[in-house]
């Protein structure tokens, strides 16, 4: 990687799992509007629905985590926030229209498999009760393979759940012990081969860029992580915002890779999937030839939400419960309170228990479209997103500040190839889509500077 586009464009900027990002939510957002948004989500697209379920607990806290995590709990506040679980999935579900279908069930934390697996079987079944899915929806669950015995597994496939995804981060213990994670209690070849057996689709995810990884040891995990061949390989960008969790300062002391490195490892990592066949999926999938990610977007289909890369077929407008559970529909977004004793008090007196949320005006719902569109397919092209949103291409152009200049310095540095028509996201330029999906967000050019962002590489 060239070392001088590292040094100007490696500087914070938004990840965009969401547009606008999760920091320009406001707490003057009402429960009231979220009861409001979830009715008109029925009639507004994508008519699929999707279900996310927070599970926050961690038998163990690792010091990169950026995630809403939270120290496990005794047995009985376990039982009593699964309860609240159920009373907000009461709460919401009768104000959704019965005629939709369901194709989505994801499960995140936290370590949503650290808690007894029953209790998932039983939120699966409470909203596989309600709906109808689509043909083959996704019923996804994160899983920290540090504490899952065969038996364990066993349960999460009887439970239902058809793709899981192994948080591994990397197979050097040294690593592993660096940043407080414990490493799988099975060998990687026996959990395949259960999950295989029983048609299970696994994705294995890694993280670059933590102490005492290098280029070479990086190799090694991914060397290791093809051999398994995997369905889908992610290889995430560590993001250092000792703001939001003070355990990462720990990980300074401990040395971090400087961003040329991390370079180095994103590219090693991908030289060594494309020679196996992987294809790169957005900023950090690597999926099988045949994969739908992959069909998605070879047509210019793929689509995200916060619980990663989807098709349009699987895509659905999403109702998040839990604490910190963030629900992702057409025009409005909604968070939960992050206090645990909060939000079970609050469903079992009967209400929501929002703290922000965001309501996008006509503009950020055009430069949603867009930078979502370039974010997952690495191109954009002007017809087709004038096509899906209905209207003219100059009016779209205007609402996202279309800046020509910029467009042509992105083009001199080799990070986009463009034309009147479309905008493509170069194989070089790929670290740095974030940086040209910022050049079209209204709210960046109005310079907020208390808004803090993770660096590119």
């Amino acid at each position: 990687m060239n070392e001088h586009l590292i040094a100007k464009y490696n500087v914070p900027t938004p990840r965009y799992t969401s547009y606008p990002p999760a920091n320009y939510f406001h707490d003057q957002f009402t429960n009231e509007e979220f009861e409001k948004a979830v009715i008109a989500s029925n009639k507004t697209h994508p008519q699929n629905i999707s279900f996310y379920i927070h599970i926050p607990f961690c038998r163990h806290l690792c010091h990169y985590c950026g995630c809403n995590s939270y120290p496990m709990a005794k047995d009985e506040v376990i039982a009593a926030y699964i309860d609240a679980l159920k009373k907000e999935i009461g709460k919401v579900i009768p104000l959704l229209d019965k005629s939709r279908k369901i194709s989505q069930i994801h499960y995140g934390g936290g370590s949503p498999s650290s808690i007894p697996l029953h209790y998932l079987k039983e939120i699966n079944e409470l909203l596989l009760s309600e709906f109808e899915c689509t043909e083959d929806p996704e019923i996804a669950i994160e899983c920290h393979p540090a504490y899952l015995n065969e038996t364990n597994w066993m349960e999460l496939i009887k439970a239902g759940f058809n793709r899981c995804s192994i948080g591994v981060q990397d197979f050097n213990e040294k690593v592993l012990k660096g940043v407080n994670r414990r490493p799988s209690l099975l060998e990687m070849e026996t959990i395949f081969g259960l999950l295989r057996s029983h048609g299970v689709s696994i994705n294995l995810d890694f993280i670059y860029g933590l102490p005492y990884q290098s280029v070479e040891s990086f190799e090694k995990t991914i060397l290791k992580a093809v051999s398994l061949k995997p369905d889908r390989l992610v290889t995430f960008s560590y993001a250092h915002v000792p703001w939001v969790n003070k355990a990462m300062t720990i990980l300074e002391k401990n040395g971090l890779p400087s961003p040329q490195e991390k370079s180095g490892m994103y590219n090693a990592a991908k030289r060594i999937l494309t020679e196996k066949g992987y294809q790169p999926i957005g900023l950090d999938h690597f999926v099988l030839p045949d994969d739908d990610l992959n069909k998605a977007l070879l047509s210019g289909q793929l689509h995200r939400n916060f619980q990663g890369y989807c098709t349009r077929k699987t895509t659905g407008q999403v109702y998040a419960f839990g604490v910190t559970a963030i629900s992702q529909l057409s025009m409005v977004y909604s968070q939960n309170t992050k206090s645990i004793p909060e939000y079970i008090q609050k469903m079992n007196n009967g209400v929501f228990a929002i703290i922000k949320g965001y309501t996008l005006n006509r503009e950020e719902q055009i430069a949603k479209e867009v930078i979502t569109t370039l974010m997952c397919n690495d191109r954009l092209n002007w017809k087709e997103i004038s096509a899906h949103i209905g209207m003219d291409e100059a009016e779209i152009k205007n609402a996202i500040s279309y800046d020509e200049e910029k467009l042509a310095e992105f083009a001199e540095d080799g990070i986009i190839t463009y034309s009147p028509e479309e905008i493509d996201i170069t194989p070089e330029g790929s670290l740095f889509v974030r940086n040209v999906a910022a050049s079209f967000d209204p709210l960046m050019k109005k310079g907020d500077q208390s808004k803090r962002f993770s660096k590119p590489v």
